[in-house]
């Protein structure tokens, strides 16, 4: 199975410059996994290669294997209303844009749903006028309406939630999705056609669950119509009761803090699905030329895949480099290193610099803890998303 990296070489033979920024994100955290992990006495601003800011909790969808707003998520109703009201104002995402500038990390826009930002447009395009490689992960249902903003403005790249083919993927994320977002990868394409655009480069990212594992191959054959530049399959982040109690005592011990984001990943859509069968499914989809490359994240041995979703406490991938490269600031200003789980908070970019954040006792407190674990990860990370992507693989995995 390829590798995320892969991407690079088809993002290249699109445009030279595009991938020159994104490989120069992969060749920093590849420096950053070869150095010793040290907490203090470095800047480590000169490192940061890739940032995250979770612009807004608002979603519009209700998928149900979302860690905020499905059927485990920490973001529902009140919650999630109550929460939107504390968003960054762009004035200040443009400051926090200017200072971390001269290191050029890639930029990843996420939320909810970040076209709920009431800002989305504008902050982006100041982004790409910094010349900053620029990813919107979206679930798609708006891009018909903005497209031609989008690609005037100059995006690197839009990656889109699609879980199936039609009916199965409108099952999990809500009636009518799927069609809305067929349309909004149309309305780029003619969009692109019409400026004589190359980007943004168009993919699909696909949560495997056990609702859409058996369909996988239909939604790749449909992709042929999407005019992608990558479908990414992620294999899912799940968790149990156990590994939950684990870190909630861990992270009280060694941080003092509590956790509840990592109970939304607590759903048990791992259950039942048969790795074996669903490493068949991604090797005819692998073997197959759908005109974009296919990976699946993370890659792993084929007898291991059942292992994946049926022993949640086996590691496949361990030492974890992202507190060293890498930063999410959340929607209402808190800086965090973990995406899916914002616990344990650095600081806050309304009452301080990201620099004096990201070199700060709490951030290097964290790291030296995570340093310190058996595998160099938290007892919570074993599933965890940016760990599949930028963790160390097993050995046998």
């Amino acid at each position: 199975m390829k590798q995320n990296i892969d991407v690079v070489p088809m993002l290249f033979f699109k445009n030279a410059g595009l991938s020159g920024k994104m490989a120069y994100g992969f060749w920093k955290m590849g420096l950053t996994q070869a150095m010793p992990k040290r907490s203090r006495g470095r800047n480590h601003m000169n490192h940061l290669c890739l940032l995250y800011f979770r612009l807004t909790p608002l979603c519009n969808l209700h998928c149900l294997m979302c860690g905020q707003q499905g059927v485990k998520g920490v973001l529902k109703g009140d919650v999630m209303r109550s929460e939107s009201k504390s968003i960054v104002p762009l004035e200040r995402y443009k400051e926090i844009v200017d200072e971390i500038t001269p290191h050029h990390p890639i930029i990843y826009l996420w939320g909810g749903e970040p076209f709920l930002y009431p800002d989305l447009i504008p902050l982006a395009k100041y982004m790409v006028d910094k010349g900053l490689f620029v990813s919107v992960n979206t679930n798609g249902t708006f891009l018909e309406q903005y497209a031609e903003q989008i690609v005037r403005d100059g995006w690197s790249t839009i990656f889109v939630s699609l879980d199936a083919f039609q009916d199965v993927n409108d099952a999990m994320r809500g009636k009518g999705s799927y069609d809305r977002v067929v349309r909004g990868f149309a309305a780029l394409n003619r969009a692109k056609i019409k400026y004589k655009a190359r980007y943004p480069v168009l993919g699909v990212v696909t949560t495997v669950t056990n609702m859409n594992y058996l369909s996988l191959d239909q939604l790749a054959e449909a992709s042929r119509e999407f005019h992608l530049g990558v479908h990414i399959i992620n294999l899912g982040t799940y968790t149990n009761n156990a590994i939950v109690e684990k870190q909630r005592r861990f992270m009280k011990e060694k941080l003092d803090t509590d956790i509840d984001c990592l109970e939304g990943y607590n759903t048990g859509f791992n259950e039942g699905i048969d790795g074996h069968k669903l490493y068949d499914i991604l090797q005819n989809i692998h073997n197959r030329n759908y005109g974009h490359p296919i990976i699946t994240v993370p890659a792993l041995n084929p007898e291991k895949i059942h292992q994946y979703y049926s022993e949640l406490e086996v590691p496949v991938r361990d030492h974890c480099i992202v507190p060293w490269c890498q930063a999410n600031i959340n929607y209402n200003g808190d800086v965090h290193f973990c995406a899916d789980y914002p616990d344990y908070i650095l600081g806050n970019i309304k009452e301080q610099s990201f620099s004096d954040i990201y070199n700060g006792d709490r951030a290097n407190k964290f790291r030296k803890e995570i340093h310190a674990c058996k595998g160099g990860m938290f007892p919570g990370c074993l599933r965890c998303y940016q760990n599949m992507l930028f963790g160390r693989k097993v050995k046998g995995f």
